[in-house]
């Protein structure tokens, strides 16, 4: 029998449901998902394994125009994902109309591989905006096959994802039959708490924050966590721990329940609170935290 695998690269603007795709194809809480924008921040690389198959998806961050240091090496690993894909997945969603970054699009459209254009979010719409979009992008996009879904109600992804199957090249598998995932485990601990911490707090917080996994300890029945939230300046480390640590204390409750299904095991997770001043334009930080790859 002969076996398939390729790169299925997603890209799209902020907050189109990458994600959710995602991890709908893979079946894990891989990708953070929340309704603020720009919550992916690295290129996620989440393996789905068949007999005679592997997928490996790539979740980029949303396509933006970068204001500092951190988002240029976002917009990095965007690019990077036009570079090694089999198969291209361009996400937009109901009422949108363009890419935010012109030289991207021009990519699409120019792309020498096949091109799926997902047009999500449809339960937000009526059957006439619908084809009104349908017929938008297939203007726009020429070369793209086109499938409205809505990820998050499954709607539509199982026949997106035959359809990739289907267009995968014949190759043999590029990781373990039973690998998940490219990242370590410390990665998806950071994860966890920054979603809670985009989940938990307002205005610009969220995205002054990183997160570094200090100690990771596993035995048999037990995970010791112990990590570090960065911020960048001391009036963010006041709003992150709150009145008499209340606000920390919900944020290490959170993550322990999510990381306790996700690792399946108890979990204790200490979280301390760091200030490291403009670490979002310290290209020496940014190294150090994954971004300059």
């Amino acid at each position: 029998m002969s076996h398939k695998a390729g790169f299925v690269n997603i890209i799209g603007n902020p907050n189109v449901g990458k994600s959710t795709l995602m991890n709908a194809f893979v079946g894990e809480r891989l990708s953070i998902i929340t309704s603020k924008a720009q919550t992916t921040r690295h290129r996620i690389l989440g393996i789905v394994n068949g007999e005679d198959f592997q997928l490996i998806l790539s979740d980029t961050p949303g396509i933006i125009k970068p204001a500092y240091e951190m988002q240029e090496s976002m917009m990095n690993f965007v690019k990077s994902a036009f570079e090694d894909a089999d198969i291209l997945v361009y996400m937009v969603e109901i009422g949108e109309q363009d890419l935010k970054d012109e030289a991207f699009f021009n990519k699409i459209i120019h792309a020498k591989i096949p091109v799926l254009l997902l047009l999500n979010k449809i339960d937000n719409s009526n059957q006439e905006q619908l084809e009104e979009q349908v017929a938008f992008w297939t203007a726009k996009v020429p070369n793209a096959e086109i499938f409205p879904i809505s990820a998050l109600q499954n709607f539509n992804v199982p026949e997106v994802f035959s359809r990739i199957i289907a267009l995968l090249p014949e190759s043999p598998a590029y990781y373990p039959k039973d690998q998940l995932t490219d990242k370590p485990e410390r990665f998806f601990v950071n994860e966890t708490i920054r979603e809670k911490i985009l989940l938990n707090y307002s205005k610009e917080i969220p995205y002054a924050v990183e997160i570094v996994t200090e100690e990771f300890f596993e035995d048999e029945k037990i995970i010791r966590i112990r990590s570090v939230i960065m911020v960048e300046r001391e009036t963010q480390k006041g709003i992150i721990i709150g009145h008499k640590g209340a606000a920390l204390k919900k944020v290490g409750m959170d993550s322990r329940i999510d990381l306790e299904k996700f690792f399946g095991k108890q979990i204790h997770i200490e979280l301390y609170v760091k200030v490291n001043k403009n670490w979002r334009s310290n290209a020496n930080m940014l190294k150090r935290f994954g971004y300059n790859q």
